[in-house]
């Protein structure tokens, strides 16, 4: 393994997405979520991406120069369309607005439609809570998961994040996380490793549990708690699908594949303004008191301190640095 700091990550990031047709801003705000998502281990989230995100700019399946729409539709209601492009520079341009509208009414919704996947939902809530909102987001994906009792995928892994500020400018609670047992990335990366999976992970395409990588990825993943994860994650359909105009799961095709039919997928946020209640600052002061009292517990995200360099494979890396060119 070799050291690598979240500078050389973002600028080789950056450098790859210019050099297949990304617009200089686009690339920047591509970049820093790769970077991000690196600077806290979340590998699926981070360079893991990269050379899909290039092989779709380059077969045209995301638009990498396109200027999202920005519509406030009502009082507290944000609408962008990131026109096929993604998700990353159409929430930065939409989130002021959005913004603004939480602190005019208390609360208010950002609908991000007919994007590209936007990998890490907390990346964006986060964003919400360091601006001194409560965020509340969720997307879908391609179909990978079936009813609980069923075998037909009818939902994708559709996670759902939630981050709190601490009332300085920072974030008090984060916790972003699919609706199923685990990410679908998990299973395509034990598949390349050659590795097992752990049962009560996904099922085989006759409904049976796996621990085979191949076949759970033929089969369908397990929600979260059974019927519970269930119905988080329908809901999660239902608002980002509905409230964005874009595609349902079903229709979503292979969120990696190089060529074909735009992404087209939808996130949902919902931000909410703690000054609209006196007694939420020291609500939030009393519980954290409490989880502190345990040695050991704490307030999810809480004490999380991004990495400055990260441990990649030189071989991966040179795959990358190929990229970049």
């Amino acid at each position: 393994m070799m050291a690598k700091t979240l500078d050389e990550i973002y600028a080789l990031s950056e450098r790859a997405l210019l050099r297949h047709g990304a617009a200089p801003w686009v690339a920047a705000h591509v970049a820093d979520a790769v970077k991000v998502a690196e600077s806290f281990g979340n590998k699926i989230c981070g360079l893991y991406y990269l050379e899909s995100y290039c092989q779709q700019l380059e077969s045209g399946r995301v638009k990498g120069d396109v200027e999202p729409d920005v519509r406030r539709v009502r009082p507290a209601v944000v609408h962008v369309d990131a026109r096929f492009g993604f998700a990353q520079p159409a929430f930065a341009r939409a989130l002021p607005e959005a913004l603004s509208a939480a602190r005019e009414c208390g609360v208010a919704s950002l609908a991000v439609g007919h994007a590209h996947t936007c990998t890490s939902l907390g990346y964006f809530t986060e964003q919400i809570a360091r601006a001194g909102m409560i965020g509340i987001g969720m997307t879908n994906a391609s179909p990978i998961v079936a009813p609980p009792g069923g075998k037909s995928r009818v939902i994708g892994t559709n996670p759902m994040a939630f981050a709190v500020p601490d009332g300085a400018g920072g974030v008090a609670m984060m916790f972003d996380q699919s609706t199923t047992t685990v990410a679908l990335g998990k299973i395509t990366m034990a598949k390349a490793a050659g590795q097992s999976i752990p049962e009560g992970w996904a099922l085989d395409k006759d409904g049976q549990p796996t621990t085979d990588p191949e076949a759970a990825l033929g089969g369908s993943l397990v929600s979260m708690g059974g019927y519970k994860g269930w119905g988080f994650g329908l809901m999660a359909e239902l608002l980002v699908a509905g409230m964005t105009g874009s595609l349902a799961s079903v229709d979503v095709k292979p969120l990696k594949a190089p060529t074909g039919a735009p992404h087209d997928l939808g996130q949902y946020y919902l931000l909410i303004d703690p000054a609209g209640s006196d007694a939420f600052g020291a609500r939030l002061a009393q519980v954290a008191a409490v989880v502190a009292e345990d040695e050991g517990a704490r307030m999810p995200g809480q004490g999380k301190v991004a990495m400055h360099t990260v441990e990649v494979d030189p071989a991966f890396w040179a795959q990358m640095e190929a990229l970049a060119g």
